[in-house]
């Protein structure tokens, strides 16, 4: 009988300890500020914001070139060889570009440096100045980095804009920078020339592909990258190194309101993000192979490439319509990216990681019958022993799931993952489970913005919390501040709450030609301290870890006088399967809110077939009543999980058949909504919901 007892008594025992000890460990503790009162928490390992990880260092281009010479034999940038590029026509007439790429060829270190104190050279030979400024137009790629360093070492701004900008911000973000030289690749070369006459400043281009059209504007010096390498290898120039206050970059936001704002960072600021992300990924180092397929337009990407380069890991460059073998440009039967790289570390956003989500699970369900009753089962077993009980699935049968049953979901991101970063929007509890057990790595969830270098809090790696966004990065303090017109107080119990404001090395000098907007939101105070104000709602727990609990220009006042956030309705109805992408719509005039809801085409459709339910196609069934009844039945249910008040829930909602993505203008490229642009897109359909 005692061992029996001992069976019981000592598993609830451990698991009382350890979640114990969790609670108890402090990551975040409270710091003495300046500025605004409020409450202020700080990386308990750290007294004082970090602004640079090396001594003597305070530039990125010194920094890019130490680690070169360190590791000067390593390989460092690779790129997939084009085996063949076919069309293929679907059924329905439509016709899809299918690539069959080949295994990755790199250049190493030493050859890399070669490649961009070239191209640097280069750029001085084909007479850009550098007091001018230079514009990276492209997608991911080997060139993008190269280009970027290049520019570093001749002390040259370099503008970043995403491939997928709209015509009107395209031309507004080279304007107002004044660029001279852009740096693009034959396709984004092509919207230049669309909009070449309204471009006042544009002298060079530099395309990133040997072929590119022949017809460019003719006021134009257009050359190839290849080219400008070779003249630079011919006519080398001594670098000119910045100083850290220099600015390094000109990043414009991708413009979820209005026109994007260009946020001028300086090498400083750079470097202090990427000083703190080294002291958060255990044992990150030269064994390490990073995938890079997110813009490098935005700060989260340039952030971790810039990482990888400092320790010595191997960047292999892919893109999304690429990543997977089932991705939407790879050939059938051929490898996608992550198949030929094996990557141990990759970047997500929340929506890649849902989708991730969202696919393996109709495979399970799409299986059905012992498969899928044995997946739930290993589930469920790991996710007990995740959230901390002795009674889940641990050691040996852990193995077994994990040979059982994951390995085979391991593989669709290369059975090598050892870690994700995400960023760049909440990641739901949902998904950060999900993840953790069936591609067997935790997540790093972290919380920056393109003002703050991507630095401001960071989940430590041995905490598996979910919902939360982590302690302090050793960059920045975070300190809430009462936000009292929407009820978020640090005086809050059980735990302080309020906006949320950054402090720190890594916090950047403002808004490019937009003093006005910069005043608004960044101030300095009486120690010297430069702030962030960031419109995000969050609040700390007792360990110093952030939450992210709202936003102040997602809230709507409903006519009766409750308050929706509209971006934690979104984020808890997401969770449906039938929901690909979702916008809830509040008017201040009427009692009750609405949501466009874009619909999951796999998920839907499989319901209707079994419901024997005829369509000539997918936008024929989001039109009919069955199938709007069972999406919004499928929204009530997640709000009711996730405990939304009744006025919270949409009352009516719209199906949408096509996808919302960055080329269509209605999201950002790092696939937030562009609320503005929704609304005018579906101005009709919102007003015949409230009718």
């Amino acid at each position: 009988m005692i061992p029996y007892a001992a069976g019981v008594i000592v598993p609830l025992a451990l698991t009382f300890l350890v979640q114990k000890s969790k609670k108890e460990k402090k990551r975040g503790v409270v710091v003495d500020v300046g500025g605004e009162p409020g409450y202020a928490i700080r990386n308990h390992r750290f007294t004082e914001p970090v602004s640079s990880h090396w001594e003597h260092i305070s530039t990125l281009p010194e920094l890019f070139e130490i680690s070169c010479n360190a590791h000067s034999d390593r390989v460092f940038l690779g790129t997939r060889k084009l085996i063949s590029r076919e069309i293929e026509t679907s059924e329905d007439g439509k016709t899809f570009e299918k690539l069959h790429l080949g295994d990755y060829e790199w250049l190493t270190f030493g050859k890399t440096l070669e490649a961009v104190c070239d191209f640097a050279s280069g750029l001085v030979q084909i007479g850009h100045k550098t007091e001018e400024r230079v514009a990276i137009f492209a997608d991911t790629r080997e060139e993008w980095f190269i280009s970027l360093q290049g520019c570093f070492r001749r002390n040259v701004t370099v503008v970043t804009i995403y491939s997928s900008l709209g015509e009107e911000a395209l031309c507004h973000s080279l304007n107002e920078t004044e660029v001279t030289t852009v740096i693009c690749g034959s396709k984004e070369l092509k919207k230049l020339m669309d909009i070449s006459q309204q471009l006042e400043t544009v002298k060079r281009v530099i395309c990133m592909d040997d072929e590119f059209p022949s017809d460019v504007n003719s006021n134009w010096m257009a050359t190839s990258f290849t080219d400008v390498q070779k003249l630079g290898r011919e006519n080398p120039v001594d670098p000119n190194f910045p100083l850290s206050a220099d600015v390094a970059v000109i990043m414009y936001t991708s413009g979820s309101t209005g026109l994007p704002k260009g946020v001028m960072m300086t090498h400083g600021n750079v470097l202090a993000t990427v000083s703190a992300v080294m002291t958060i990924v255990p044992d990150l180092g030269k064994r390490d192979i990073y995938m890079a397929y997110l813009p490098l337009a935005h700060i989260l990407e340039l952030a971790a490439e810039s990482v990888m380069a400092t320790i010595g890991s191997a960047i292999g460059y892919g893109s999304p319509l690429t990543l997977t073998d089932t991705s939407n440009k790879i050939k059938k039967g051929t490898k996608g990216d992550v198949t030929a790289l094996k990557p141990t570390i990759m970047t997500a956003v929340p929506a890649i990681l849902d989708r991730v989500r969202d696919g393996v699970r109709k495979k399970v369900d799409a299986k059905g019958g012992l498969s899928k009753k044995l997946f739930d089962f290993a589930y469920a077993r790991r996710l007990s022993a995740i959230n901390g009980s002795w009674f889940g699935a641990w050691g040996l049968e852990k193995l077994l799931w994990d040979v059982l049953v994951f390995r085979k979901i391991r593989a669709v991101l290369g059975g090598q993952i050892r870690y994700l970063l995400s960023g760049g929007a909440p990641l739901s509890g949902d998904t950060q489970r999900f993840i953790n057990i069936c591609v067997g790595a935790p997540i790093g969830q972290g919380y920056g913005l393109t003002e703050t270098c991507a630095g401001g809090t960071f989940s430590e790696f041995e905490d598996t919390s979910v919902g939360r966004v982590g302690a302090p990065l050793p960059c920045s303090f975070v300190k809430l501040v009462d936000w009292a017109e929407g009820g978020y107080l640090t005086s809050d119990k059980p735990m302080p709450r309020g906006e949320i404001v950054i402090g720190g090395s890594n916090i950047t000098l403002g808004y490019f030609k937009n003093e006005e907007k910069t005043k608004e939101v960044y101030k300095v105070d009486e120690k010297g301290m430069r702030w962030f104000y960031t419109g995000d709602i969050g609040r700390f727990h007792p360990d110093g870890c952030l939450e992210i609990v709202d936003r102040k220009k997602d809230i709507v006042k409903l006519q009766h006088g409750e308050y929706v956030s509209l971006g934690k309705v979104e984020a808890a109805l997401s969770i449906s399967p039938y929901v690909e992408n979702i916008m809830v719509h509040a008017d201040s005039f009427y009692s009750y809110c609405v949501a466009l809801v874009v619909a999951s085409q796999h998920t839907v459709e499989g319901w209707a077939s079994k419901q024997g339910i005829d369509f000539a196609n997918f936008e024929e069934l989001c039109t009919k009543e069955q199938a709007v009844k069972e999406v919004y039945a499928s929204l009530v249910k997640a709000a009711k999980q996730s405990r939304l008040e009744k006025f919270e829930i949409p009352a009516k909602i719209k199906l949408l058949a096509s996808p919302w993505t960055p080329e269509s203008g209605l999201v950002t490229a790092a696939l937030k909504l562009k609320r503005d642009v929704i609304r005018r897109e579906f101005s009709e359909d919102l007003t015949k919901l409230y009718a």
